[in-house]
């Protein structure tokens, strides 16, 4: 494969280079700030500092020593218009089906005059320099045009989740002082005309997906009419302005224990982390294709849907609102993308889903499909440890049965599967390996403005997030007589700081400059690395020992399929307890979880002897066969673990299954540890008395 060229500026920065003492002095800066200030966008402005958490703030670009081949800074509109120029045909997005199951394609062209029609808009609605431009709603063309109009405009662009309450939504917006909110629907739009009086900043709200009776909601088409009457002069006028060491969007923390904290990035912090994994991942100019539906307000999906694919020219086709809910697989296998990411929630649904089919194979089919799998994996197992032989028991299943399970998934093309924002189990994905699919593990951040480490299809093994990616540098701090240590990063990725947050700023930067994640981690000696907690999440028991949870977690769902999640309790206390979840089918409506059993959690409590069919008849009942089943798998986990105050002593089964619209995981599927404990308090409390 041809891996991307480096980008070359256009700006100010064109032309520089490093000499040989600079590419091996650590601690080195590009210099070579602009005289006037009015030489943007792709000028670097004079900063004294690494760090800012004002909002017209601006800092310095330190090179890594890492770093052999470093890209000058561009900014984010200096990108968009040198893809446009070279690339301006080329199809940038493919919405997803209109009612008549039609889609819409916009090319790079289209998609740099749609930007820069929506950013005279936001001008002429009064955007100010530095004020957000809030965006709430599901992933679409509109919503990437917004984030990058916002830029170009000289705002910042603040992606607003979805699942936000009204009071979250304010925070957001109060927060960024936003001068304009654009929402997709009816929904969103009602819980920003809650708030709306209290936020001062206010100018505009635009809705892109519906039309609103109420006259003072902007439609797109009247946003598209107000920037076209526009002329460029004030557009213009703005760009000169921008420097590429300046903040250009606000990523907000998940915020599960008080507000959540503004991450400013600049255009930089994005493109230079987006250039990384592309240089890892060897993607090809104009030919990749990806598919977004991770929320567009967190920072993987916005490095990979709009940065990564932006450098590339790429095309990113655009999933329905129902994909976390099961629609997904139709748009993969319309799209048939040659990269696609997944949270591990995501590659358990595709389990799950693949799961169901093979129950209704016959004896013969299942037989093939058994064999078959054992060649994949014992193909990829000695792959993933430097053996690349295809035998041809391999090849014969790859004929028979791979090709077919990828092209039915829509994954035939797809040359890159990555996992991220959480654990995914040895189990799913030596299941995958089996079937010749390698999914590869990542690991970021949104202070480090999306990756910092990643697997590759030539660097890959089961349990590790792969090496830090090229450019960046880690090390564990403070690390104990096993090596374990907390996760710190350097690079051109890392923030510039927490808007208006000076003390949170300074608590995760150490004197060098270094990131400190809260992350507990161990490194290979072939500089892969592997997460092993994180020091928050530390349970500190009543006689003083360190736990780390997830791994006990992972331990017991291991030991028995038909769970779900395992939450581990016991900070401060004698004895470890968890709460577990068994698996159930979800309301594809709502996401929410169902009463009733998968089909395989119920062949599971069939075999053990129970006739139960829903959650409340195990909790109500408390089903003997089915505890003492959860009792013998917490035991043989207990077995596993390295001391004694590691052994789970009690669990209850809650009520269901963990869920976004039931509270227990945040937007991207994380689990919200601190929520659950409040949730199910009483629950907890009995497994004390």
């Amino acid at each position: 494969m041809t891996t991307v060229q480096p980008i070359q500026s256009n700006g100010a920065v064109k032309g520089f280079a490093l000499n040989e003492k600079d590419k091996m002095e650590k601690g080195s800066y590009y210099t070579n700030y602009s005289a006037t200030g009015l030489d943007g966008p792709d000028q670097i402005l004079k900063a004294d500092s690494t760090v800012t958490t004002l909002p017209n703030g601006r800092v310095k670009i330190k090179l890594s020593s890492e770093d052999i081949n470093p890209t000058p800074p561009i900014s984010v509109p200096g990108l968009l218009t040198r893809i446009a120029n070279s690339h301006g045909g080329h199809t940038a997005f493919v919405t997803r089906p209109d009612a008549n199951g039609k889609r819409k394609t916009y090319s790079y062209k289209d998609y740099e005059n749609q930007v820069k029609t929506v950013a005279k808009a936001f001008l002429k609605l009064g955007l100010e320099r530095y004020h957000g431009v809030c965006i709430i709603g599901f992933n679409s063309p509109e919503w990437v045009i917004s984030d990058i109009a916002a830029i170009y405009a000289g705002g910042f662009a603040v992606g607003v989740y979805t699942t936000n309450t009204p009071e979250a939504c304010h925070f957001c917006a109060d927060n960024s002082r936003a001068n304009i909110i654009v929402v997709e629907d009816t929904k969103q739009l009602e819980k920003i005309q809650k708030i709306k009086k209290n936020l001062p900043f206010l100018k505009a709200i635009i809705m892109y997906d519906e039309e609103s009776e109420d006259k003072d909601v902007l439609s797109w088409n009247d946003v598209i009419k107000m920037g076209e009457a526009e002329s460029d002069d004030k557009l213009n006028a703005v760009l000169k302005t921008i420097g590429v060491n300046e903040c250009c969007t606000l990523v907000y923390t998940s915020g599960t224990v008080g507000n959540p904290k503004a991450v400013m990035l600049n255009h930089d912090n994005l493109i230079y982390d987006a250039k990384n994994l592309i240089d890892a991942c060897k993607f090809e100019n104009t030919t990749e294709v990806l598919i977004s539906y991770l929320p567009l307000s967190h920072v993987a999906a916005q490095v990979i849907d709009i940065f990564c694919c932006m450098t590339i020219a790429g095309t990113l086709y655009f999933a329905d609102k129902n994909a976390l809910k099961g629609t997904l697989v139709e748009t993969l296998v319309v799209a048939r993308p040659t990269v696609f990411v997944g949270v591990p929630r995501v590659w358990e649904k595709i389990f799950e889903r693949m799961q169901a089919v093979a129950r209704n194979n016959g004896m013969i089919k299942s037989w093939i499909a058994s064999w078959a799998k054992a060649q994949g994996l014992f193909y990829n197992m000695n792959k993933l440890k430097g053996t690349d032989f295809k035998h041809w028991g391999y090849l014969i299943a790859k004929w028979l049965i791979f090709n077919k399970v990828k092209a039915a998934l829509g994954l035939d093309r797809c040359g890159v599967c990555v996992t991220a924002a959480a654990p995914l189990s040895t189990e799913i994905k030596q299941y995958f390996l089996s079937l010749d699919i390698v999914i590869l593990e990542a690991y970021g951040m949104s202070e480090c403005g999306g990756a910092h480490t990643l697997s590759t299809n030539d660097r890959c093994r089961l349990g590790a997030v792969g090496p830090t990616l090229a450019a960046f540098s880690t090390k564990l701090d403070n690390p104990d007589s096993t090596g374990e240590g907390e996760i710190c990063m350097s690079g051109r990725h890392v923030f510039m700081g927490y808007l208006n947050e000076p003390e949170k700023t300074a608590e995760v930067f150490d004197e060098d400059g270094w990131l400190h994640t809260g992350d507990l981690g161990t490194e290979d000696s072939d500089g892969f690395l592997y997460v092993t907690g994180r020091i928050k999440e530390l349970i500190i028991t009543a006689g003083g020992e360190n736990i780390p949870p997830v791994h006990i977690e992972q331990l017991i769902l291991a030991e028995l399929p038909a769970l779900s999640n395992v939450l581990l309790i016991g900070d401060k206390r004698k004895y470890l307890t968890t709460l577990v979840t068994l698996k159930t089918e979800m309301n594809n409506e709502t996401g929410a979880p169902k009463d009733q059993f998968t089909p395989d959690t119920l062949k599971w409590l069939q075999s053990i002897g129970s006739k139960a069919t829903t959650v409340t008849e195990i909790v109500q009942t408390r089903d003997p066969l089915v505890y003492a089943e959860i009792e013998k798998a917490i035991k043989r986990a207990n077995t596993k673990v390295i001391s004694n105050a590691q052994r789970v002593q009690k669990f209850q089964i809650l009520p269901h299954d963990f869920s976004v619209p039931t509270g227990e995981l945040g937007p991207t599927l994380k689990v919200k540890r601190n929520v659950i404990h409040k949730m199910y308090e009483g629950l907890i409390e009995d497994m004390y008395k």
